[in-house]
Formats: structure tokens, sequence, C-alpha cells
């Protein structure tokens, strides 16, 4: 009975875990085959492309697709259109006419007639055509050339036939101020101060490719900083690794202490956050590069990895800030742009000054006239010169204050005065900016120097400490000390190459002469 009762309960079991294996199994297959019909939610990983990239390379990328760069030279094309602009003052002037009216006018009763009777209307039509070719001379001389013709018809009475009247003429008028915009100066200033505009422009856009190169140059050597900090983060945390390694050996044959194992271990994790920051740094770096010397708005920009060529250091540098100043006056672009920004100003101040006389004018007339019932007999007698008619005089206009005329001169002349004085203080700015950029080429050459010394004692100190500890003398954290002094002197040492890297290109930015340095040749817009 206990035997049957025993089997009984042994398949009752078994029952319940084939099915409870069998339900398992089912869900397991309906998630399964739910996870093959829903699309992945994690992203697919972009593949990266790696390309090798030298200075040169990225300079003349940049001169192609920066867009700091593409936009200074709409500038340029800007300020030329506006030099045309002004120049559209001298267009001459087509201008025809045509002109139509009519007009009855009724007469009065007349009194003397038995009844009194008024007289029938009379029709005037008029119809007159005009061509004639006018405009401005760079002397300020206001032109026209015309030729007119016009066709009064009179009529007694609405149903009487009308009889023609037709005249002509062809001839010139003008107009010559001889005070107020007399001369080439006055006529042309707006275009003087537009061409100076237009050389200010061209000036502007080779400033914008030099500060563009510029930080090419200080992008690129950052890029270089930023993989030597994750050479001396791997390379400090390689030497921890392998301090990791032998004071576990030591600690298992009973020479050395836990804690040093403990304090080792400690310090190999901590070096994982240096490498994490210098790969940050480096990713940073890139980006910031790649933001100068390409023209891509998309995602891709991310996937691109730049691996560029370890700069060498340059010799050291002679500089001499006395006689390149001298240099800089001649080179740079914001100096050039101070001195069009004085002459234009300046050419303004004159106009402003002209205005303020009074308007006296030279006005004439010269041509000939043809009148006939007929119109070819009219315009016969025009083309036979048989009627001149001339005309001449002077017109003189005195404003009674100038008070609108007087404010504009004023401004002209604190303009000119604020001018003058932005390009002395730039000439000072200049002298200083030359000082610093040259002190701080022979700083940072020093620094270079100073930083390799340290570096190779920092080096020598550590391999010390490493023999001490090997034989007994030493303990672990004077070692793990030391490593960590030689990272930071290995970090100096490449940030003072690096400085001293860019303080050559910040000098010669200053004097001007980046394009020449680099024997870069750049295209003005057109």
């Amino acid at each position: 009975m206990a035997r049957g009762l025993q089997k009984e309960s042994s398949a009752m079991n078994f029952l319940y875990t084939f099915r409870r294996t069998f339900a398992l199994l089912l869900l397991l297959g309906s998630f399964v085959a739910l996870r093959a019909q829903t699309p992945s939610a994690e992203p697919a990983k972009a593949k990266l492309f790696v390309e090798k990239l030298t200075l040169t390379d990225a300079i003349q990328r940049a001169l192609a697709k920066n867009y700091a760069i593409k936009r200074s030279s709409f500038d340029v094309s800007i300020a030329r259109a506006r030099v045309m602009e002004q120049l559209g003052i001298f267009d001459p002037k087509l201008t025809g006419t045509y002109g139509y009216s009519n007009s009855v006018n009724p007469h009065l009763i007349d009194a003397s007639t038995l009844p009194p009777v008024r007289p029938l209307a009379s029709e005037a039509r008029n119809e007159t055509y005009s061509l004639g070719l006018g405009g401005l001379l760079p002397w300020g001389l206001n032109y026209s050339v015309n030729a007119s013709s016009a066709n009064a018809r009179d009529s007694q009475g609405l149903t009487a036939r009308p009889f023609d009247n037709f005249s002509s003429f062809a001839g010139v008028t003008g107009r010559q101020p001889l005070l107020r915009d007399f001369g080439f100066g006055a006529t042309t200033a707006q275009i003087r101060i537009a061409m100076t505009g237009r050389n200010t422009s061209e000036w502007q856009f080779r400033q914008s490719v030099i500060d563009n190169v510029t930080r090419v140059i200080f992008a690129y050597y950052d890029l270089a900083f930023a993989q030597a900090q994750l050479r001396s983060a791997l390379g400090s945390r390689d030497l921890t690794a392998k301090l990791v390694d032998e004071n576990t050996k030591r600690f298992q044959v009973g020479s050395m202490s836990e804690f040093d194992v403990t304090s080792a271990r400690a310090r190999l994790a901590s070096r994982e956050d240096g490498i994490l920051q210098a790969r940050q740094f480096i990713s940073d770096s890139q980006n910031a590069l790649k933001a100068l010397i390409s023209d891509d708005r998309t995602t891709r920009l991310l996937d691109w990895q730049i691996e560029i060529e370890l700069p060498s250091i340059p010799p050291v540098a002679l500089v001499n800030p006395s006689a390149d100043f001298l240099e800089a006056l001649k080179k740079r672009p914001d100096y050039q742009q101070a001195l069009l920004n004085v002459k234009s100003n300046g050419i303004n101040n004159r106009y402003q000054r002209n205005q303020l006389l009074p308007r006296v004018d030279l006005v004439g007339s010269y041509g000939y006239n043809g009148y006939d019932t007929d119109a070819s007999v009219s315009r016969r007698m025009v083309r036979d010169k048989d009627y001149h008619a001339y005309s001449y005089g002077l017109q003189v206009t005195v404003p009674i204050s100038s008070t609108a005329e007087r404010g504009r001169s004023r401004i002209a002349k604190f303009q000119l005065l604020q001018a003058e004085t932005d390009l002395q203080g730039l000439e000072q700015e200049i002298v200083v900016r030359v000082g610093n950029a040259a002190g701080r080429i022979e700083t940072a050459y020093k620094r270079v120097a100073a930083t390799r010394a340290a570096r190779e004692l920092g080096q020598r100190t550590l391999e010390a400490e490493i023999k001490r500890l090997r034989t007994s003398d030493g303990n672990t954290f004077y070692v793990l000390q030391q490593q960590e002094i030689l990272t930071g002197l290995e970090i100096s040492a490449d940030a003072a190459v690096n400085d001293y890297q860019k303080a050559l290109a910040e000098y010669d930015r200053q004097l001007g002469v980046t394009l020449e340095r680099l024997n870069l040749s750049i295209d003005v817009p057109k």
C-alpha cells in the first residue's frame, strides 16, 4: 500500500515538473520569436575611418573648407559690389515721354447780336513726344540732350476741321555747380569711400585667413599634446602594473607586506582615470581640429579619426621686436585697415566741409526750334538749324542756418580725429603684442630645456627608488609617488614643447607674416 502511494506521488511529481518545464520552454520560445521580430534597440556602431594628416594638409583643407574663411570672402564681394553701386551715379539715363490732352472751351455770349448768340466752343488737342539722354559727369555737371515734338490742334466748334501747329526742339541743357558739389572731390567722394571699403575688406579677408590658419596650427599642436598626455598616462599605468606584479611576488614569498600590494593596486586603479581623461582630451582636440578643416555637417564628422605626424621641435628662434615692429606695420592687416579707415574719414570730412558752401549753379541751354503746320517741315527746320535758341544764367541758394550741414561736418571732423586716435592706439598695441609674443618664445624655449632636464632627473630618481625597493631599503609609497612626479614632469615637458611651437605661430601672426612664412598664397574673391 505504501509502495503504491509512493509510486503515485512520484508520478504526480514527474507530471508537475514536466508541465512546468514545458511552460518555461514555451515562454522562452515566444520570447526568442519576439526578439527576432523586434528590431534591436541598440544603435549600430558607426564605422570609424582613420586618416593621417600633416600640418600642411590641415592648413590646405582649412583654406578650402573653413566656414569662417568662406564667410569673410563674401565681404570682399559685397564691398566690390558697393563700388559698382556708387559708380552707377555716372550711368546716363534715357528718358522718353508721350502725352495727350483734349480741352473743349466755351465762349461768352455775344450781346451785339439779336438775339444774343453764344459762339461755337473751341477745342484744343495737344500731343507731345520727347526723348532725352541725361546724366552726371565726374566734375559735377548735370547734362541732358533732348529732342521733343508737340502738336497743338485748334478748331472753332466741335464739328469744325482742326488745324495743326507742330513745334519741334532739339538741344542740350546743363547745370554746373560752382561751389557746393563742384569738382571731382565732391562728386566722387562716395565712390572713393566705397573703394576704400573694398580695400579694407580685402585686408579683412587676409586677417581672417591668418587667424584661422593660426587656429589650425594651435589645434594641431594641441592634438599632439593630447596624444602625448595619453602616452604618459599609459606609461604610468604600465609602470604601476609592473610594480603590482613585483609586489605580489614578494608578498607570496613573504618579503613584502600585504599593505604594499594593496596600495599599489589602489594606485593602479586610479591610473585608469587619467587614461580616460586623456582619451577624452584627444577626442575634444580632434573635434576642434576637424571643425576648422572640414565643411562636413553630418555625424560622419565624429567618425573621422585623425592621425597626425609628431611635430619636431624647431630650433631656437632669434627674434628682434624692435626691427620686427616696422615689419608688422607693413604686413598686419588690422593696421592697414586702420590706415584705410583714416583715409575714408578724411574723404568724408572734406566732402562734408564742401556741403557747408552755398549752392551757386551755372545753368544754360542751347538748341534749335522748328514750327509749322506740317510735321516734316517743323523737324526739317531743326535739322537745318534755321532757328536757334539759347539761355544761360546763375542760380544762387544760400541756406539761412545750415544746421544739418554743420552738424554733419562736425561729426565727420570728430570721426576723423577718432580714426587717427585709433591708429595711434593700435601702434602702441602692436608694440606691446610683438614684445609679449617675442618674450613668450624665449620663455617657452627655456622651459623646453628646463623640463627636459627635470624629466630626465625624474626618470633617474624613479629608477633609484625601484632599486631601493628591490633591495628592501625603500618602500612602495615612495615609488608610487615618484611615478606620479615623473608623469607630471613628462606632461610639463610636452606642454613646454607645445607652447614653444604655438608661440612661434603667434609671433608670425602678430607680425602679419603667417602666410609668407608658410609659403601660402591666397586668391582674393571677386
